[in-house]
């Protein structure tokens, strides 16, 4: 069978295409991490693909379940993805639709660790020169990892700068066993 995230991908499009016509990107990301929370729960999750629950009795089992966080095109996913066995799908459509949000938005979640705590300045700093390298909004979180010894490590989607004395150090091993 086919990789889940492929499987969601025109799923993923075709929501996100509908939540930019209709200028409700915000509305669709909480619906479709309902639906995503709602498909994980054990007790619904043991329903998908049950043999003595027909799709529709399974679609109207979630809408119910959902009826309050989703409008009428929500339940109209619901009942698609449950029509086409695509249920288990809800994760990576939420994961895909919120990368295609943020490209929409010209944002990204950047994740930031350093050996100690940075100080605000040099945060305000650093967040400065993030967003202006990657020419976009971005949202940071900041960690702290003693083993990294000094330095940062920077991760913006799939972008890795490992500036850590760690970092430095493991390439400098690999280059000398070469």
């Amino acid at each position: 069978m086919a990789d889940l995230s492929t499987l969601a991908r025109p799923y993923a499009k075709a929501v996100f295409e509908l939540a930019r016509d209709g200028k409700s990107l915000k509305e669709w990301s909480a619906q479709l991490a309902a639906i995503s929370e709602a498909v994980a729960n054990p007790q619904l999750s043991q329903l998908i693909g049950h043999p003595a629950l027909s799709r529709a009795e399974l679609a109207d089992v979630l809408g119910k379940a959902l009826s309050k966080d989703l409008n009428a095109e929500g339940q109209s996913l619901i009942k698609l993805l449950t029509d086409n066995g695509r249920l288990k799908t809800a994760a990576a459509i939420a994961e895909q639709f919120e990368a295609l949000r943020a490209e929409a938005e010209a944002r990204v979640e950047v994740e930031v660790t350093t050996a100690t705590k940075v100080e605000k300045a040099q945060q305000d700093a650093l967040a400065s020169a993030i967003r202006k390298r990657l020419d976009r909004d971005v949202a940071i979180a900041w960690n702290t990892d003693e083993s990294l010894v000094a330095g940062a490590v920077i991760r913006a989607g799939d972008m890795v700068i490992d500036g850590s004395v760690r970092g430095e150090l493991e390439r400098l091993q690999t280059a000398l066993t070469r």
